[in-house]
């Protein structure tokens, strides 16, 4: 028999996420997905699972587990400290974890988001192909409460990687390279030229659907009204405050403000880990 892990410390917010539900915007269904995926397949690595093996993303507090037979977890991704009844234990690195002890991954030192991979996977029935929880549509497994209990996958026979790993410190500044989206004409010259020299700020209503700036608003040439069109992942979209938003992993799949640029996936990982606070700066690229 596999293990089962019981929730005893939820957290702020933590849900089971995997690569996602791609291939199906076209049923209104988003991605979803781990936010920090470069941090889900390393934790995964670690453990030879495969690289999009379920694994727990927390929202800076953590969330505490008591495994019912031995497991080997790794928490990486924005850096915590990590107790085993009540000892410290690595981060970033695989512990063993005996039965009935309680496994704590306590609040960020940085960052926003740590990845608990488990041995295994956590092996929640699939929904569209995927385990992730998606807070947009609900899709998926809700996110974890005091006293929910997961399956454990078996552990798979890949090499674990060797060694300790390194992690990505979390952006001091958040840098996201953006090509002009479809919408750019909707917005006049001086919008295009503050975007891409103001300096804005993660905003602290920012969630898995959209990281939300603080700044200079961006002002519109166009002010009629747009019909809902196609979003995609890393779409900069602009509501009616002015204030971009850059749309992330649970965003909606169609939507009817202007979108002013796209950013490439590849730098969304770091936006995952972007505190409320950070500086961020849009530039072409």
């Amino acid at each position: 028999m596999t293990a089962k892990l019981t929730v005893v410390r939820a957290g702020a917010l933590t849900t089971v996420q995997d690569a996602g539900r791609r291939g199906h915007a076209h049923l209104g269904v988003p991605r979803s997905g781990a936010l920090d995926a470069p941090a889900m397949r390393l934790a995964n690595r670690l453990l030879g699972n495969g690289p999009d093996a379920a694994v727990l993303e927390t929202t800076l507090t953590g969330c505490a587990l008591r495994p019912d037979r031995p497991v080997t977890v790794v928490a990486g991704g924005a850096p915590c400290p990590v107790t085993v009844d009540g000892r410290p234990v690595a981060w970033g690195t695989p512990v063993r974890v005996p039965a009935g002890a309680l496994l704590d991954v306590g609040t960020v030192s940085a960052g926003v988001r740590t990845y608990l991979a488990v041995a295994g996977g956590v092996a929640v029935d699939p929904v569209l192909g995927s385990r992730s929880a998606d807070l947009l549509s609900g899709l998926g497994p809700a996110p974890l409460r005091d006293g929910d209990v997961l399956p454990v996958g078996a552990p798979g026979r890949q090499p674990a990687l060797p060694g300790a790993a390194p992690w990505p410190a979390p952006p001091a500044e958040l840098v996201l390279p953006v090509r002009p989206g479809p919408r750019a004409d909707w917005f006049a010259p001086a919008a295009l030229r503050t975007l891409l020299s103001a300096t804005y700020r993660v905003s602290p209503h920012s969630n898995r659907i959209g990281l939300r700036t603080e700044g200079p608003p961006l002002a519109r040439a166009v002010t009629g009204e747009l019909p809902s069109e196609g979003m995609v992942l890393g779409a900069v979209q602009v509501p009616p405050d002015g204030r971009p938003v850059v749309f992330l992993h649970d965003h909606p799949t169609t939507g009817g403000y202007p979108v002013i640029a796209v950013v490439g996936e590849p730098a969304l990982a770091a936006a995952a880990q972007a505190a409320v606070g950070t500086p961020v700066r849009f530039a072409l690229g």
